[in-house]
């Protein structure tokens, strides 16, 4: 069975309206988070092939957080994680290493980029 599915999670909810767009003719069954804590949650039920995650975001967990989380977490470990945001630095992107982060899209981001990565995300084979 395939899993076409996908997890946006962003507190900006004109930048989950846009990757909504640039996806929607890909076929993909696509869910939306407006923070950190709500993507978790989201992640453990739905089980996305690939989540789409900001790094800033408010409350208690930011991305880097969140994408560490949902790479400890043994249920949630396998999903394909790029990481959308503003801060494109060497550090930021090794950050996203360190926590586990798939790939790494720097805002603003090309949709051709998005559909590039997402694909990736959608063609990895699952280890289980």
């Amino acid at each position: 069975m395939s899993n076409k599915k996908i997890l946006i999670i962003d507190d900006h909810g004109d930048l989950r309206k846009l990757v909504r767009m640039t996806l929607a003719f890909g076929g993909y069954e696509l869910h939306e988070a407006e923070d950190g804590q709500q993507g978790l949650s989201l992640a453990n039920v739905i089980q996305p092939k690939v989540i789409i995650l900001d790094v800033m975001m408010p409350g208690s967990s930011d991305g880097y957080d969140v994408c560490h989380k949902i790479k400890l977490n043994p249920a949630t470990q396998d999903i394909f994680v790029i990481l959308l945001t503003a801060r494109g630095q060497k550090k930021d992107i090794e950050q996203g290493g360190l926590v586990g982060a798939d790939s790494y899209l720097v805002k603003p981001f090309s949709p051709l980029e998005l559909i590039e990565k997402v694909n990736e995300g959608m063609n990895t084979i699952e280890t289980m």
